[in-house]
């Protein structure tokens, strides 16, 4: 049995005329020889009646009396309407269906509700259900504890569904279906010229993804990287195979990685900088107070007399009143934005960051921080300034020819 397992978003099943469009992709899948499961998204976005944001709203403020538990009970509503509306859409396109929420999918996770994590998949019904020739309908973002509890795994969790299935039953490719034409080499809102890209490697996007490229979640790439199972971003208004996501280097082409210094340029904005100075700071009574919080820190850099990281933008009056109070002074820059120059073919080669650093002083854009790894160089700037920032490394890094 030949798998495929498509994922479609909000977007890709908002309205009847998409969902057609989306139901398109399912026939000709089946027209090609796979055995097709099929996991939805809720329908649309924030503001639409059955999107995930909207049905948070119906319990709105602090005081309201529902637990964790209760919440996933209701987020994973927007999810079942849509694995419903949608089966319609497949069946008026003459496919036999079966839906299957994530329980009923076998998708089984962790006691941490609002967020949870997928600790096996029992996918039998699932492939029952293939072997009669239907195409299973999956309700994304969703699972089950050992207990029965409904639980859902956080934002992007219709990715993760999506891969994790992709793993468990073996498919041949996993795709994910958007809006955009695949994975760009840059924000094209702020990048009018960048390219779609035709290949990555999972590293590759991981990274971008955790940067901002918002286009799939980076969790949902690290399952699929951990079996070599190939993702596809495709668009859903489109018959374009999109960008192959894989690390099989004979799927990619041969300028894929070994001539492509920089993949693409990703971003994150509304973040602050806090510095602390000081002889012998004790670091790990900073990051503990951090943690005791819940506060989440990234871009780290920890010296005997410096520590600097950043916090969202939103997180960074609680995390200067926890270091107050644990007795630490500490500077904030706001409203900061992080850069980042993603390449697999960027290890080892001299003169990346002398190109970096040159492109945001042409552009009088100030480095406030800087770290690296093997396929990624961060820069930290000033918010007002990111627009200007990854245009000119854009351009510096030539990646629109």
């Amino acid at each position: 049995m030949k798998v495929l397992v498509q994922k479609f978003g909000g977007t890709s099943v908002a309205s009847p005329n998409l969902r057609t469009a989306a139901a398109r992709h399912v026939q000709q899948a089946v027209a090609d020889g796979y055995s097709v499961v099929v996991v939805v998204s809720a329908m649309g976005r924030k503001g639409d009646p059955y999107a995930t944001d909207t049905l948070l709203q119906a319990v709105p403020g602090e005081d309201a009396a529902c637990s964790p538990r209760e919440l996933d009970i209701l987020l994973s509503c927007g999810e079942a309407i849509s694995a419903v509306v949608f089966a319609g859409a497949l069946r008026a396109a003459g496919l036999d269906v079966c839906v299957l929420s994530g329980a009923q999918a076998g998708i089984v996770t962790n006691e941490q509700h609002g967020d949870a994590r997928i600790l096996e998949i029992r996918p039998q019904r699932i492939v029952e259900a293939l072997e009669r020739g239907c195409v299973v309908v999956v309700m994304g973002f969703q699972g089950t504890t050992a207990a029965g509890d409904v639980t859902t795994l956080g934002r992007g969790g219709s990715d993760t569904t999506a891969t994790a299935l992709g793993v468990a039953l073996g498919a041949e490719y996993v795709d994910i279906f958007t809006d955009v034409d695949g994975i760009m080499t840059a924000d094209p809102r702020i990048v009018s010229d960048a390219k779609r890209l035709k290949q990555v490697t999972y590293t590759e996007i991981c990274n971008m993804a955790y940067q901002g490229a918002k286009v799939i979640h980076p969790r949902a790439v690290e399952i699929a990287m951990q079996r070599g199972v190939p993702i596809r971003v495709r668009r859903t208004l489109s018959d374009d195979e999109g960008t192959l996501v894989t690390n099989d280097v004979g799927a990619l082409e041969a300028t894929a990685v070994a001539e492509r210094l920089v993949t693409g340029i990703a971003h994150t904005a509304h973040v602050d900088q806090l510095v602390l100075t000081g002889a012998h700071l004790d670091a790990a009574a900073v990051f503990r107070a951090m943690a005791q919080h819940r506060i989440s820190v990234d871009f780290i850099s920890v010296s005997p007399e410096r520590i600097a990281y950043t916090v969202a933008h939103e997180a960074a009056e609680q995390a200067v009143s926890v270091l107050q109070a644990a007795g630490f002074s500490v500077a904030v820059t706001a409203d900061c934005a992080k850069v980042a120059v993603v390449g697999a073919g960027i290890a080892g080669v001299p003169g990346v960051m002398a190109r970096i650093a040159g492109a945001l002083a042409t552009e009088g854009i100030p480095i406030l921080q800087s770290a690296d790894s093997h396929t990624t160089i961060w820069c930290l700037v000033p918010g007002l300034q990111m627009t200007r920032a990854v245009q000119a490394l854009h351009r510096a890094f030539e990646l629109a020819s």
